[in-house]
């Protein structure tokens, strides 16, 4: 769902940067309470992560495709305001990199992919949990109820942006229509992809889930007819395995993905693409070249390099490396600001 330049007109796209960055802005302050000296390296890691596996179109119906927009994944492992900023970096070294998405539209990008999956995933994942049965079962379960929610919602945020400033005459109903159903069956993807990448790190590490803290609920003793709260049980023990070896195995994975899994992916145009084709959205897009369609990744790919299979696997090995590196630094920054101002905290 990567938005190209051509397809929002210039006053509405700037006026969807604003929005973008004033979430972004937003998003900074509200990690301090979401990032530890644990999760700030996560938190690189699932930029990363989501980097990887959106390289990774799957076939959803004759001729469209579709990939992971990570909005849900972000939010429920390491927070919704972290999360927004996972989503941002991505598609910020996406469009810089790689040409994918517009930098135009990069407000408009930042806002369906990040703040709508985002908000929309994390509420219905909160409601859930809170009616649900208190373990893991119901953490997943929720994840792709979740995941699943936010595509078509991320569609439909798109279709608004259209109806205000969509650059071609396309009408509205067609264009809701057409998005919501597709992304429908893409949602269906993303959260099969969510609840997996969920329930595994929730097999290794429960304690470093975001979305499963104060999963155990207390236990209640039936004293004088009364229900009331059992002493506290001695500590845990410390969970199995460290951080720094689930963010090794979840580095590997996500180079693996980029650099091998992706060669395998579908070729066919993902849901945006496919609408904007069949019914004319993308009409003036011609008229737009992307500021870094020479970048020597742009389509990830490797400038000089004939041998499709290496080139799009070098690029996808450099582009989780720089989403990683940005990622992390990021969010160390957020954290050391936490630490020298907790006041403000």
């Amino acid at each position: 769902m990567h938005v190209p330049d051509g397809f929002i007109n210039a006053p509405v796209s700037a006026v969807a940067g604003v929005v973008a960055a004033g979430a972004v802005a937003v998003s900074l302050r509200g990690a301090r309470r979401e990032l530890d000296e644990r999760t700030a390296p996560l938190a690189g890691l699932v930029a990363a992560f989501v980097f990887a596996v959106q390289m990774l179109n799957f076939p959803v119906a004759a001729g469209t495709s579709g990939h992971l927009l990570g909005g849900a994944l972000a939010a429920i492992l390491v927070g919704p305001w972290t999360g927004v900023l996972c989503i941002s970096v991505v598609l910020l070294m996406q469009g810089v990199l790689f040409a994918d998405g517009g930098l135009t539209a990069l407000g408009v990008n930042i806002d369906v992919m990040g703040v709508v999956t985002v908000v929309v995933a994390y509420a219905l994942f909160r409601g859930l949990v809170l009616v649900l049965p208190r373990t893991r079962r119901s953490v997943t379960a929720a994840s792709f109820a979740a995941a699943l929610v936010s595509v078509p919602a991320a569609a439909a945020a798109f279709t608004l942006i259209y109806a205000i400033g969509g650059t071609t005459d396309v009408p509205v109903g067609k264009v809701l229509t057409a998005m919501v159903g597709v992304h429908v069956l893409i949602g269906i993807g993303e959260a099969v992809i969510t609840m997996l990448t969920v329930g595994a790190v929730l097999a290794v590490r429960p304690d470093l889930v975001y979305g499963a803290r104060g999963l155990t609920a207390p236990l209640k003793l039936r004293v004088g007819g009364e229900l009331v709260d059992a002493e506290p049980a001695a500590p845990a023990a410390p969970a199995q395995g460290s951080p720094r070896k689930l963010w090794i195995g979840g580095v590997v994975t996500a180079l693996v993905l980029a650099g091998f899994v992706s060669f395998y992916a579908s070729a066919s145009p993902d849901g945006l693409e496919k609408v904007a084709a069949d019914k004319g959205i993308d009409a003036k897009a011609d008229e737009y070249e992307h500021a870094t369609a020479d970048s020597p990744l742009a389509d990830y790919g490797v400038k000089d390099i004939t041998d499709a299979r290496l080139s799009g696997g070098l690029a996808g090995v450099i582009g989780v490396g720089a989403t990683l590196a940005v990622g992390t630094g990021v969010f160390l920054v957020v954290r050391r600001r936490r630490a020298a101002a907790p006041e403000s905290v």
